[in-house]
């Protein structure tokens, strides 16, 4: 009987030994932290972005937990300085080759986007752009994914909505680089079909621009209206000299793109935003229930600071993340997580949204806004809306 109880024994330990060997790593693999490279402007002009940025990916987890289908989702911060793409490109070899980052996400401007975008694809990584908004940048790699917006894509139905109001003369008016090329092509075809006439097209610097000059030139040709788009972060300047200028007192109407009247910068511009009309996908003044709770903590964790729409972009991008971890059961392999992404819908604080499964770029409701006074604040409030708008392929 004892013989038997002993051998019985080992049994158990050899059964043990072999779990140890072979379970037990496979259990320890299946919980390592998928690990998501964040690279975003944490300094420097763009460093409002970041902070946006930052901020929601760190509310997304407060409010969802920092595990998803039995994995930890670990955020790997990097300040890529928002002016550098060799600086940026370095930042994503890094994190894919040593850090073994299972995803990119994040990319405050266009040139910094594309120079990561080689990177997502030798590494077949999912890059989930946030923030940057040229419409070519999904067509740089298979393995990008957006969830903010295009320019394009907000700037259309700002152009129809000119032509409806009585507007027949515009000079356009953007900084010289991909998203205001885009905006300033897709302004003049829909203004024109709509029998507008673009006056003239001027093109600002995009690092440390004087905008006087350039205003000047506005002035003087005597549009009835300028279209505006500057990247986040250069609106109160735009604004401030139209006013000193003498442009709003020569009868010139202003109207813009939301990046000119940022949500996280309306406290500097001021008086100066009042009524102005803008186009764009996001609001912290948007009317729902959702977006009431995200702005109230965005502020209550980030010192007072009014939710953006750069935030907004991260905060989708987390939920496309996590929506993916759970349809993948986990698997972080790059194919599958994209596989899970493309196609996906889901109710944003920003309203509806989708993932159009062909081009991996976001469908989405664009808002005509106007500035208004609330309080001693100036917000962007929704008058009208476009819905399913995509980016129109410019």
């Amino acid at each position: 009987m004892n013989e038997m109880i002993d051998a019985r024994r080992r049994q158990l330990m050899l059964a043990g030994a072999a779990l140890t060997a072979t379970g037990l790593p496979l259990l320890a693999r299946a919980a390592d932290p998928v690990k998501v490279g964040l690279i975003v402007p944490m300094s420097g002009p763009f460093a409002s972005t970041g902070r946006q940025i930052e901020a929601a990916v760190k509310l997304y987890q407060q409010k969802n937990g920092d595990s998803v289908a039995g994995r930890k989702v670990d955020i790997l911060l990097k300040d890529d300085g928002g002016v550098s793409p060799d600086v940026t490109k370095r930042l994503a070899q890094e994190l894919v080759a040593r850090d073994k980052a299972q995803v990119l996400m994040g990319f405050g401007l266009t040139p910094l986007a594309l120079a990561a975008a080689p990177i997502a694809t030798q590494a077949k990584v999912p890059m989930i752009v946030t923030a940057a908004a040229t419409s070519i940048i999904v067509q740089r790699s298979p393995y990008i994914v957006r969830t903010g917006f295009t320019l394009a894509q907000v700037t259309s139905p700002l152009a129809s909505w000119a032509a409806k109001n009585g507007i027949k003369s515009v000079v356009t008016f953007v900084s010289d680089y991909g998203p205001g090329l885009d905006a300033e092509k897709v302004f003049v075809k829909t203004f024109g079909e709509a029998g507008g006439k673009v006056v003239e097209s001027v093109r600002v610097p995009l690092r440390n621009p004087d905008y006087a000059p350039f205003l000047q030139r506005v002035k003087d040709a005597r549009p009835e209206a300028l279209f505006v788009f500057v990247p986040s972060g250069e609106g109160a300047a735009v604004l401030k000299q139209f006013t000193e200028r003498g442009l709003g007192a020569a009868g010139i109407r202003l109207i813009c793109t939301g990046d000119v009247l940022d949500d996280d910068l309306m406290a500097g511009i001021g008086a100066a935003a009042k009524d102005v009309v803008s186009s764009h996908h996001y609001s912290a003044a948007h009317a729902s229930a959702a977006n009431k709770e995200y702005v109230e903590g965005i502020a209550q964790a980030n010192k007072g600071m009014r939710a953006n729409f750069h935030s907004v972009g991260a905060y989708d991008g987390m939920h496309l993340l996590y929506e993916s971890l759970k349809k993948t059961g986990g698997d972080a392999d790059g194919e599958k997580l994209l596989a899970a992404m493309k196609g996906m819908s889901w109710e944003s604080v920003r309203g509806p949204v989708s993932i159009d499964a062909g081009t991996r770029d976001i469908v989405q409701t664009v808002y005509m806004r106007k500035a208004e006074a609330k309080g001693n604040e100036f917000y962007n409030v929704e008058f009208d809306k476009v819905e399913k708008v995509r980016d129109p392929g410019v």
